[in-house]
């Protein structure tokens, strides 16, 4: 099995109840069900105060390898990465487990 975590900060000055933002949690919550790799999914915002945290967290799992890769190219992923990119970074780990 392949973990796949994302973790995302908000941009300077964006809010998590900007529109742009609610629009992107939505799409990302409605991945689960539309892409069969998925093996699990979970996602929320970090309810930590420390200056070092991320705003918002994905965790998923896959098969394989490949079963992430096509999770990454499926159109719907990529329309939700296309909204992130308005108002957040983020980084990535992809680990076995």
């Amino acid at each position: 099995m392949i973990r796949h975590l994302v973790l995302f900060k908000l941009n300077e000055g964006v809010q998590r109840d900007d529109p742009r933002v609610v629009t992107g949690e939505e799409a990302f919550r409605a991945l689960e069900g539309k892409i069969p790799e998925i093996r699990s999914w979970e996602l929320g915002w970090n309810i930590s105060d420390r200056p070092i945290a991320y705003d918002f967290a994905i965790n998923s799992g896959f098969e394989d390898a490949a079963a992430l890769r096509r999770y990454l190219e499926h159109p719907e992923h990529q329309a939700g990465v296309a909204l992130w990119r308005e108002f957040a970074t983020w980084v990535i780990a992809d680990y076995e487990y």
